[in-house]
């Protein structure tokens, strides 16, 4: 009687495994299962086979389960259609077909021991008795699952061995006994399928049992419920996401999107799911499909898609499992969207801005070297607790300096309370800063006021124009920076303080204290920390950088696009001496920019052409300052006029770096910047 078989494999082994059986003796191909999406690859051996998938299963006696490794998961399924069938591996089972092939024809009809070298190896428990009861198979897997060794149960009574066994019972019987529950006697529980064997005229041989530890039952249950708890989770989790997010197989059929897909596109997932990856396309190229060819994620594509053509952005990666490709899985972002996140986080911003320290170190613009040794000094200064001195000219930043210096000290999430000491009168000024108490003068307020000191207590101070003081408060101020603590106006109760000052200047104070207008022993505790600033014209490179980053911040505030300056717009402003530093820029360019049409993009040498009467003005003022200096000169004078002389030789001898030039003379690089302050030395006199 043969033995029939079913066939769960792959294509190539499927054409291998009939032509194989064609010439057996012993088998007899009956069923072979071929998935859904294949039905165009059937095969016929002859009229007995039938090709058949999960969904139509026929029902047939099957002796042989014959299955791929990559279709165990298919043959399992099948399996509980066909529970008295052996599951055996098409390795295995090739195996034996060609060991049956050379050996003769007696040892051919004797099927249970051709078997016996298979079955020893499968992964389930397996142990065969011939009619006088002797165990003539007791493979590996039955070895681990009872703890008996093979050479102790090979030829013995299956009573002796396990006495507690059914297979003797089956002989009788030939009924066969299917997933039977069943404890060993090493406490192992397990599944069992006894079988009784019969010859071609039903005389029974033997009888065989295949058993399976139910732990592994419980963890494959497990590994299937939770993949399908995964599955699940996903499913969620892509269905609830507010990005629209689309999924194709291998082939570029849709088989997942979610509803903000749907929203986005218009399409709904009977007009998506397995049609073609470019249905939603209204213009561009299917991104999927492109990832598919390629294997490789794609970034930032633009489409427009649905009906509505909508422009959006596609992210959208491969898919890859085990070295083969599944599909795609794409995020589609609506632009507008993201346009109106972006105007609301520019809106966020200039909030943000209004807010006491502004800015920090990043939005100081700036790659020249002199700037870049003033940021590293302004971080320096951050990390610690000394008093700051900015100073440079009106308009280079100092105020900015400030700010950035606070934001990057451990005193960012105190308070940073900006003072402009020119503002204010003295005796306003006075009661301001340390406030006062009530009655201290006609118009004070019932029960006093706190001044900006202790309103900045714990955080930071920053006084501008600090050489506008009066003689008065500035001893004033040098006690609040000897003992750390302030008197009210009109109180004699002193008030311990903790806070950073931060002063900037842009006059020469080493000249005040000379004409006796700044205190000397003020100026020792401010100058602590020196930061010098340096004006526009000597970072002539930063310029043109200055004035891109100038132009996106004016863009916002008239609601204008200008993209780019003309190459003479940039060689004007390159060759200009800016008095006024990047205030002045800034003046510049939105003074240029109103005077623009709103359909330009382009700042031109005409836009910026009302600089040239304040250039020609300014080189007139250095004229007539120069010829004011030809008159007598003092003996300080003249050693000034010679230092002067000396630096301005030492930058063209090394072409104008100012490292190497403060090198040179053994000086320090600081010293050197307040000496070129100090005299005027500008770019003129660089490279």
């Amino acid at each position: 009687m043969l033995q029939r078989v079913i066939l769960a494999v792959n294509h190539d082994e499927t054409l291998q495994l009939l032509h194989l059986l064609r010439s057996s003796e012993i088998f007899q191909p009956v069923g072979l299962y071929v998935p859904d999406d294949r039905k165009s690859d059937t095969y016929a051996l002859n009229d007995k086979i039938q090709n058949f998938s999960l969904s139509s299963v026929p029902d047939i006696d099957v002796e042989f389960l014959v299955f791929s490794h990559s279709k165990k998961r298919e043959a399992e399924e099948l399996h509980k259609q066909f529970p008295d069938a052996c599951m055996i591996s098409c390795d295995q089972f090739q195996g034996l077909l060609k060991q049956m092939e050379s050996v003769s024809m007696e040892t051919k009809n004797d099927s249970l021991h051709q078997l016996k070298t298979v079955l020893d190896n499968t992964h389930d428990g397996m142990i065969v008795i011939n009619n006088r009861l002797e165990i003539t198979i007791f493979n590996k897997s039955a070895e681990k699952m009872t703890g008996i060794s093979k050479e102790e149960a090979i030829g013995k009574s299956i009573l002796k061995v396990m006495p507690n066994s059914q297979l003797p019972r089956v002989l009788n019987s030939g009924i066969e006994e299917i997933n039977q529950e069943q404890i060993l006697e090493n406490g192992t529980k397990i599944f069992t399928t006894r079988t009784p064997i019969f010859d071609q005229n039903s005389k029974v041989l033997g009888s065989f049992a295949v058993f399976k530890d139910i732990t592994e039952i419980v963890n494959l249950a497990e590994e299937v419920t939770n993949l399908k708890s995964i599955q699940s989770m996903l499913t969620s989790i892509i269905q609830s996401s507010e990005e629209a997010i689309s999924v194709v197989d291998e082939q570029g059929k849709g088989i997942l999107i979610n509803p903000a897909y749907t929203r986005l596109t218009g399409y709904t997932a009977e007009q998506v799911i397995g049609k073609p990856a470019t249905t939603d396309i209204s213009e561009g190229e299917s991104i999927h499909m492109q990832v598919l060819k390629t294997r490789k994620p794609i970034r930032g594509a633009r489409l427009k898609v649905g009906p509505n053509r909508k422009d959006v952005i596609v992210n959208v990666a491969p898919m890859i499992v085990d070295g083969l490709i599944k599909g795609s899985v794409g995020v589609i972002l609506d632009v507008s969207e993201i346009k109106g996140l972006t105007e609301e986080l520019h809106r966020a911003r200039q909030i943000i801005r209004t807010l006491e320290a502004k800015y920090s170190f990043e939005d100081i613009i700036g790659e020249s070297e002199e700037m870049k040794f003033a940021i590293d000094q302004g971080k320096l200064a951050a990390s610690t607790p000394a008093t700051v001195l900015l100073r440079g000219e009106s308009g280079t930043g100092k105020e900015l300096f400030a700010h950035a210096i606070h934001n990057a000290s451990d005193r960012k999430f105190n308070k940073f309370v900006r003072v402009n000491c020119a503002a204010l009168s003295e005796s306003l000024l006075e009661s301001e800063l340390f406030g006062y108490v009530e009655g201290a003068f006609s118009g004070a307020l019932r029960g006093g006021k706190r001044g900006l000191f202790e309103e900045a207590n714990g955080g930071s101070i920053f006084l501008d124009e600090v050489g506008e003081l009066s003689q008065n408060t500035q001893a004033k101020l040098l006690r609040v920076l000897q003992e750390n603590e302030i008197r009210r106006v009109g109180d004699t109760k002193a008030i311990p303080i903790n806070v950073r000052v931060i002063a900037a200047t842009n006059v020469n104070l080493e000249k005040m204290i000379a004409e006796s207008t700044f205190r000397q022993d003020l100026y020792y505790r401010l100058n602590r920390m020196p930061i010098y600033i340096p004006p526009l014209r000597l970072r002539n490179n930063d310029i043109l950088l200055l004035a891109k980053h100038l132009l996106q911040k004016l863009n916002q505030d008239y609601g204008r696009n200008i993209e780019v300056i003309s190459k003479d717009a940039e060689k004007f402003l390159l060759d200009y001496h800016w008095p006024g530093n990047v205030r002045e820029l800034e003046n510049i360019l939105g003074r240029a920019i109103i005077h623009m049409s709103l359909t330009d993009t382009q700042i031109n040498r005409s836009h910026i052409s009302l600089l040239s009467n304040n250039h020609n003005k300014l080189n007139a003022a250095s004229k007539n300052v120069a010829e004011a200096q030809l008159h007598e000169k003092t003996l300080t004078d003249q050693l000034d006029e010679f230092e002067k002389e000396i630096l301005i030789e030492a930058l063209k001898t090394f072409d104008g770096n100012k490292t190497r030039a403060a090198k040179s003379l053994g000086i320090s690089l600081r010293n050197f910047y307040y000496k070129l302050e100090k005299y005027g030395i500008d770019d003129k006199v660089r490279k």
